[in-house]
């Protein structure tokens, strides 16, 4: 549908502004439905957002967190985004927001869809705020176009909630949210950095395969802000 672009000098200053944005936009949220809600992503790029956020003056009390995707390991692995949360996130004012991760004790990411489901039922969504990173493949969340899963994760006709998917270009069993329910996000957040990742945004905005590239599934159909910084 549309990518609003909001491009900044550098990174202190894209997580100055991104950081202000979702706080005005959960605070907004609280004010008119008594709580509101947050996916976000894993990896390097967001962990200096993480941590402004957590000084940030919110009623975290009244904050739900969740994943966007997960990989399917311990909590306490290096791999897991759960950890990073844990550790960049939920610390400082933000210790008291409601935390939902995905992984449960299933071996099986497969077994735990139904178990992540009914976790997300009892939050609040749709969620306020929802941050996509993207990989190098056009790939978001964890729906990876080299998955034998991606057709299901692109299905809009599904009512699936939650995918398990194993990549084949990268390590570990995933546990994502759906395209399907990733457009049901109110405000939808692509959040960037460095010049390779621009241009691999670029490729995907001019091309048409959303198996291909899972990230033009998305940008094809809401109304996404890129966040980017050099």
């Amino acid at each position: 549908m549309a990518l609003v672009e909001h491009n900044f000098a550098n990174t202190d200053a894209l997580n100055t502004a991104f950081c202000e944005r979702i706080v005005g936009i959960l605070k907004a949220g609280i004010e008119q439905n008594g709580r509101a809600s947050i996916a976000v992503s894993g990896g390097r790029t967001p962990q200096a957002l993480f941590a402004a956020l957590s000084v940030s003056a919110l009623d975290w009390s009244k904050v739900d967190i969740s994943l966007v995707d997960d990989r399917w390991v311990a909590t306490d692995d290096a791999a897991s985004n759960d950890k990073l949360v844990r550790e960049h996130l939920l610390v400082n004012n933000a210790a008291v927001a409601n935390f939902v991760g995905l992984k449960t004790a299933d071996k099986n990411a497969e077994d735990a869809v139904a178990a992540c489901t009914e976790k997300l039922a009892a939050i609040h969504t749709p969620f306020d705020v929802l941050i996509l990173g993207m990989g190098e493949d056009g790939h978001t969340a964890s729906l990876f176009p080299c998955s034998a899963q991606i057709q299901q994760g692109l299905d809009l006709t599904s009512n699936a909630v939650y995918l398990a998917v194993q990549p084949t270009t990268a390590p570990h069993q995933r546990m994502s949210l759906t395209l399907a329910e990733i457009l049901k996000s109110k405000n939808i957040f692509l959040h960037l950095t460095g010049e390779s990742k621009k241009q691999v945004l670029n490729v995907a905005l001019e091309g048409n395969d959303e198996a291909q590239m899972p990230i033009r599934a998305v940008l094809n159909r809401a109304e996404v802000e890129l966040m980017w910084a050099p």
